[in-house]
């Protein structure tokens, strides 16, 4: 055909034009074949780089013709453009590697390119940083580089050419540089199936080795495996005790832990008796004592027992007054027996000066809170704050009218929790110890004896002030008194919270959080073998001082000290964490291995 355009040449279109315009236009319209790659093969690549792009073309040579797998082109961005030209034939190289990776990974690799000074870098030990960057991610690869002309290496040099005008569309990811972390490309064997021991038992049942193992690795797997030993269709261990026991994990070790701790015979112990009866009964895991402690941890049974202690006190939160008269605590003492009518004991202290203020009275009603109070304030004066618990006598009508009338603060402490209100609570105990000593056999006379108890309580040392309450009160000196009884409160009141907050539990509740509450309104239980944690409850809001919000299912939300809570681990151990251990890999096990649950059973029976 070519003929027919030469000059003074004749124009006919033979029967050869005709074939060969057929051949040609079938050649044109055909689309490249891509082959399916063959493992049993070394992978070849084609590499070029432009001024603008890079390309890459992976095949194999079958029947020594190059057949292509797969093309791949890249346009540079603006740094890469500036690169030398043996950093931009590099960098198709790595280019390729990082596109072609799962092909590439384990296999061998011959790495074509036109640019020959890239075949000696992989030798050179003083190249560019960025080159020997290159190279170092290349190490992985078992690569053979060979040189290839320009003209031979014809579809990775059209490639290079190629300016992708989709990029900024569907493709606007540059060049990676940097290859994934090697678990990234690695295949998982395991399954929920696949027991701790399968190493184990596929090297005594089949004397079957894991591949790929360090020589510090295969050290401690013979180390190990020589205590194990294989009887069809289990495998047992020779435990340091010389007791022999079989291995189990997984549902069937889940399954033994529960019959041990909450089965019939469990007798819900603790994790160390717990894994005591599993080791007993013949059977082995590697993370017996660690699975226990979670079990018994999350055991719902186990977690409404026992009461409330010191130790599961709140941190405290000193309340500290800088000016006298200021802060009153009120609380009543009683009821004692009859002396002149007179009943109970209200009792009045202030923060400060620890000065006690008490009347013996018939009742314990608003009415003579409120006269004991007005008393009170035209002695001292109107208080900013008076602190009570939530009896009825200090919250109701009356009370509050008084309290609005002078202007007066009134603070309430935290239900079933006296300590809030602890100042006035250690007043009670002084007066009513004072009182028990001098009142001798006949108890009536008590009320008599009051005001003696008071005077010998104003006229006692107080450690927090440094003095006693009546030394506090006198007009000379009483700045200076007020500026020492305040730095020996603020001291003492440091050094008790720190030696109370070190023997407590560190608790933290958070929003979110399920726990239990304990009852300890005693009374509504019928007899001793009832838990007293309720629950779970759900904490929908933390204040301070130690106080909780909960929510129920039924019902409103409610108020309660931090101290009668504790956390709820409620629900079973995942069946799945019995599948780990520390000391052995996750391999695909060649051989079926069979649970027995009437085996287990029998054997916690005997």
């Amino acid at each position: 055909m070519t003929h027919l355009l030469e000059k003074e040449t004749p124009f006919f279109f033979s029967e050869e034009c005709i074939e060969s315009f057929n051949t040609l236009k079938r050649k044109l319209t055909e689309a490249p074949i891509l082959i399916a790659p063959d493992w049993d093969l070394p992978f070849e690549l084609m590499c070029d780089a432009s001024d603008f792009a890079i390309g890459a073309v992976l095949g194999q040579r079958k029947n020594k013709h190059f057949q292509p797998i797969h093309y791949a082109s890249k346009t540079m961005n603006e740094a890469q453009t500036h690169y030398t030209t043996t950093e931009k034939e590099l960098l198709a190289v790595v280019y390729a590697f990082e596109k072609f990776r799962s092909y590439l990974v384990m296999s061998k690799s011959i790495v074509y390119t036109d640019h020959s000074a890239i075949k000696y870098l992989f030798a050179k030990k003083d190249a560019k940083a960025r080159l020997m960057r290159w190279i170092l991610l290349l190490q992985e690869f078992d690569i053979d580089v060979r040189d290839k002309k320009g003209a031979e290496n014809l579809a990775a040099d059209h490639l290079s050419r190629l300016e992708n005008p989709h990029q900024d569309k569907f493709e606007n990811k540059e060049i990676n540089e940097a290859f994934p972390l090697e678990t990234l490309g690695s295949i998982a064997l395991k399954d929920d199936s696949t027991p701790w021991f399968a190493d184990f038992a596929n090297y005594h049942a089949g004397k079957f080795i894991v591949k790929g193992m360090s020589s510090q690795q295969k050290n401690k797997f013979f180390k190990d495996v020589k205590h194990y030993f294989w009887d069809d269709p289990f495998l047992f261990k020779n435990c340091a005790d010389q007791v022999i026991r079989r291995c189990v994990s997984g549902q069937e070790a889940y399954d033994i832990l529960k019959a041990c701790h909450s089965g019939p015979t469990g007798g819900h112990y603790g994790a160390n008796y717990t894994a005591r009866k599993i080791f007993d009964s013949g059977f082995y895991w590697p993370t017996i004592y660690k699975d226990a402690h979670d079990f018994v941890t999350r055991c719902d049974i186990c977690q409404r027992q026992g009461k409330i202690t010191q130790r599961d006190e709140m941190p405290q939160n000193s309340i500290q007054v800088c000016e006298i008269f200021d802060i009153w605590g009120i609380d009543f003492m009683g009821p004692f027996p009859s002396s002149r009518g007179n009943k109970y004991i209200l009792v009045a202290v202030d923060y400060l000066s620890k000065w006690v203020e008490a009347k013996a009275l018939p009742t314990n009603d608003a009415r003579v809170v409120c006269k004991f109070l007005k008393s009170l304030f035209s002695r001292f004066g109107a208080p900013r704050a008076i602190i009570s618990d939530r009896g009825t006598h200090f919250c109701n009508d009356q009370f509050a009218k008084v309290m609005l009338k002078y202007g007066v603060t009134h603070r309430l402490s935290t239900a079933y929790h006296p300590q809030t209100s602890g100042q006035v609570e250690v007043s009670n105990r002084g007066l009513k110890r004072i009182l028990e000593r001098t009142v001798g056999e006949n108890r009536a006379s008590w009320s008599d004896k009051l005001d003696d108890a008071l005077w010998a309580f104003r006229t006692a040392y107080k450690t927090p002030i440094g003095c006693t309450p009546y030394k506090k009160v006198q007009l000379n000196e009483l700045n200076e008194l007020r500026d020492h009884a305040y730095e020996n409160s603020l001291i003492y009141k440091e050094k008790t919270k720190r030696i109370h907050d070190s023997k407590i539990k560190n608790r933290v509740f958070n929003v979110g959080d399920r726990v239990l509450l304990f009852n300890s309104r005693l009374k509504i239980f019928s007899g001793k073998l009832k838990t007293r944690w309720s629950g779970p409850f759900t904490v929908t809001q933390v204040f301070p001082y130690g106080t909780v919000e909960l929510s129920q299912n039924s019902g409103p939300n409610f108020k309660v000290n931090g101290h009668r809570l504790k956390h709820y681990f409620g629900g079973d151990i995942p069946t799945e964490d019995f599948q780990d251990c520390e000391d052995s890999r996750a391999r695909s096990i060649h051989m079926s291995f069979t649970s027995s649950a009437s085996f287990w059973e029998s054997s916690i029976q005997i």
